[in-house]
């Protein structure tokens, strides 16, 4: 089912939020980040090509764990059409987790607030001007195993504004339609030797997306989409490459 990118569904999301009680972690001894989950329109055809993918092709994904059996290449094809979010593929050029996916978003400035620390964030990465008018919502923070606290805003970008990311940080920014995280399919649970806590993966087109990126999506479904406030997320394991 694709979702409307209208009125009817901003104001469902938003009321769903505000139902949520969330839940705050402390980040006394850790670094404190804020990540956006910003909410945009999107076209199957016009944004449902994964270019990236074709100039760099197929990605041997065969160490994830519980991909065995699985027909993986990294490709993010027809994940596009009706409602959906904006995410990132990290430039290659990075220090840390090149490559990999994740939210807009980046460590709070001294005495910036998380909201504040969401808008610039996206603004330097996207190019997008977003506004404490557009924030629909906080969800639960996350702890990361690299020692930071990371805690999502959900933003409604309306008709506002093109993406203009900065190359330096972003190779391409994707349009995930949000039919993609309720696919039937998803989240995945698998267990890993290294930790008891279960390893939570989402399914986004042709590949798998890990916590702590996957896991503020997996709350955004079960809390923003689906209404099932309170449900938490903070439990969920991060893969052993992704612990750095």
């Amino acid at each position: 089912m694709t979702f409307a990118y209208d009125d009817e569904l901003r104001q469902r999301i938003q009321s769903n939020l505000a139902a949520h009680d969330v839940h705050e972690q402390s980040t006394e001894g850790r670094r404190h980040a804020a990540v956006a989950i910003v909410l945009v329109d999107s076209d199957a055809e016009r944004h449902g090509r994964d270019e990236w993918a074709d100039s760099h092709g197929p990605i041997d994904l065969s160490m994830l764990p519980g991909a065995e059996g699985l027909d993986l290449d990294g490709r993010i094809d027809n994940a596009a059409g009706g409602a959906a979010f904006l995410l990132c593929r990290r430039a290659a050029r990075m220090n840390r987790h090149a490559g990999q996916f994740a939210l807009p978003g980046g460590r709070l400035d001294h005495g910036e607030s998380i909201l504040d620390a969401a808008i610039r964030e996206t603004r330097e990465e996207l190019g997008l001007v977003l506004t404490p008018a557009m924030c629909l919502g906080r969800l639960d923070d996350y702890s990361t195993r690299s020692g930071y606290v990371m805690s999502p805003v959900v933003f409604w970008l309306g008709n506002e504004g093109e993406l203009d990311e900065d190359p330096a940080e972003v190779a391409v920014t994707y349009r995930i339609s949000l039919r993609e995280l309720s696919r039937a399919d998803s989240p995945r649970f698998v267990t890993i030797e290294e930790s008891d806590r279960p390893v939570v993966q989402l399914p986004l087109g042709n590949d798998l997306i890990h916590a702590p990126t996957a896991a503020p999506l997996v709350q955004f479904r079960w809390v923003g989409l689906e209404g099932q406030a309170n449900v938490r997320v903070d439990h969920f394991e991060q893969p052993v490459f992704a612990w750095k």
